[in-house]
């Protein structure tokens, strides 16, 4: 079975600019045409749907973003399950008391 990119970050490529795609061990780099290869950026991955625990090489915000969703889906499982419910409020609790010491 082939592989495919599963994800691009498009976002961030100049207009008008040319840019070169790498693929090395898995991972699809970019970089803009006659930049050194030293500056290229991850910007996808090859999927594997047999290989489920792949970790592919994900920039700063890419990790911020699922950690983001990660956390929408803990409190939208919480509104059935009241053991997380419960972890989720003192969670916030912890929050807010340590929040309140730094300021």
């Amino acid at each position: 079975m082939l592989s495919y990119v599963q994800r691009m970050k498009m976002g961030s490529l100049k207009p008008g600019a040319t840019y070169i795609y790498e693929r090395h061990n898995g991972t699809v780099y970019a970089r803009e045409f006659g930049e050194d290869p030293k500056t290229r950026v991850p910007v996808g991955w090859d999927y594997d749907p047999k290989n489920p625990t792949f970790n592919p090489v994900m920039t700063p915000s890419q990790q911020e973003l699922n950690e983001h969703n990660e956390w929408i889906k803990i409190r939208v499982e919480a509104k059935t399950n009241p053991a997380l419910q419960a972890a989720v409020e003192r969670v916030k609790m912890l929050y807010k008391l340590s929040k309140e010491k730094y300021e």
